[in-house]
């Protein structure tokens, strides 16, 4: 069995940290491949070594010396070598990489100097070998990773070792080095986790795994045990604080489980996601889990006739989109559409965008309603069971909250409702209490 793991920047943060993680190595030998961050905040008030790199930059940048933030880069690494007991000397790479400051530096090869260094130590301290990322990370020129090169070059580079691998950055084809977006060390891990068919990914970080609802709404939600791709995906897409699509598309397409972990808290099974889950359907509650967003606008075409022209929904996407606004939800009627798009993209332009669909359309009346949230409820079991739509309208209804929007997947996965913007927080709790709170 292989286990590939990857740590975020609070299970780096300093050497206690560092004695978590190898503890957790340790305790499994399938954990041979390791990806970790740079290291993140300590305590309130402290700075990320990758936000700490990124100041570096700007300063360069703009001719003012960086040399006190630099020396405090320095330090946190130095500290972590003299707590954990190591013997590397970082210095002579410091040196090296301040005088290639001065000469001028790309940012991104600076700012992925926290990962580098990061893993330097690892391997050090767990007794795995380093294994540079732009060894095997392979971009293209466009910015899109090439995966068949970058899988292959990993399969070939680690081999059957034990390795330690910065995230967050990999290599373009003329040997720059380039980075992901911030989070990228997820995207490491899991093209690291697919190129090596691992039997699990392990995403280690500093909560037990997904919670049902958001808790600065929700007091204590529950952790999510088991999770399909297909309900991240939706939690994700409606603002749940979960991972990005593009971390997971990789373990995704290749079925393997994601287990998201503690690394504070070791013992706690935290959150697997899977390609399908085969359970019993008809014990516990349908919802796996509660999210929403706030800002959304609903604009509403009403024709007289309008359901027997094919044409006109695609008239009034095609106008949208030339003003590169995204409709996230069409609720509809018979002569009704509805369009849920974002206000902020819609703030500039919405009296043009209005303009063009009276004149386009001819319409019998276009209504805006703005301050507008959405709340899903995501589950793989709603398809089982009979009258759930019902059920939680009843329930929101009773509670005092008024719906101006209905929506449902095709896939049963989710149901979404359009609520005031006053009543978003009250939603969330209703669902939670009505419907997952009895069944913990």
């Amino acid at each position: 069995m292989l286990k590939v793991l990857k740590f975020g920047g609070s299970s780096l943060a300093d050497a206690q940290q560092f004695a978590k993680v190898k503890a957790i190595v340790e305790a499994d030998e399938s954990r041979r491949v390791v990806i970790v961050s740079a290291p993140g905040k300590r305590f309130s008030g402290d700075h990320k070594i990758t936000d700490l790199l990124y100041l570096c930059a700007a300063h360069i940048k703009y001719g003012v010396s960086c040399e006190e933030i630099f020396d405090m880069i320095r330090t946190r690494y130095l500290e972590i070598v003299h707590d954990c007991g190591l013997k590397l000397d970082l210095n002579p790479d410091f040196d090296a990489l301040w005088a290639k400051m001065q000469e001028g530096i790309e940012k991104d090869e600076l700012a992925s100097r926290g990962e580098y260094f990061s893993a330097r130590l690892m391997a050090e301290y767990l007794g795995y070998e380093f294994l540079d990322a732009a060894e095997w990370v392979k971009f293209r020129f466009d910015g899109t990773v090439d995966t068949d090169a970058t899988y292959e070059a990993l399969r070939r580079a680690a081999g059957d070792r034990s390795v330690v691998i910065p995230g967050f950055y990999g290599v373009m084809p003329d040997g720059r080095i380039r980075t992901f977006s911030r989070g990228g060390s997820d995207i490491t891990g899991a093209l690291a986790a697919a190129a090596l068919d691992a039997d699990v990914y392990e995403n280690w970080t500093d909560v037990s795994g997904i919670l049902m609802a958001d808790p600065r709404i929700v007091d204590d939600p529950a952790p999510i045990r088991h999770l399909t791709y297909g309900e991240l995906r939706e939690l994700s897409y409606i603002g749940a604080q979960v991972l990005h699509e593009g971390t997971i598309f990789p373990v995704r397409e290749k079925n393997i489980p994601l287990n998201i972990r503690n690394t504070n808290e070791p013992e706690h099974p935290g959150t697997t996601i899977l390609e399908s889950i085969e359970e019993d359907t008809n014990d516990g509650s349908f919802i796996t889990g509660i999210a929403g967003k706030k800002g959304f606008s609903v604009i509403t075409i009403a024709k007289t006739g309008m359901s027997g022209d094919p044409g006109t929904l695609v008239r009034i996407l095609e106008i949208l989109a030339k003003h590169e606004v995204n409709v996230e939800y069409i609720p509809s009627g018979i002569d009704i559409i509805s369009l849920v798009v974002e206000s902020k993209k819609v703030s500039k332009c919405l009296y043009a965008m209005l303009g063009e669909l009276q004149k386009e359309v001819q319409p019998n009346k276009i209504t805006v309603t703005e301050h507008i949230a959405v709340v899903a409820a995501v589950g793989r079991k709603m398809a089982y069971r009979p009258g759930v739509s019902g059920k939680i309208f009843a329930k929101l209804g009773e509670n005092g909250v008024n719906i101006r929007m209905i929506t449902q997947g095709p896939e049963e996965l989710n149901i979404i409702v359009g609520v005031e913007e006053k009543d978003f927080a009250q939603a969330i709790r209703v669902l939670y209490d009505s419907f997952v709170k009895e069944h913990i």
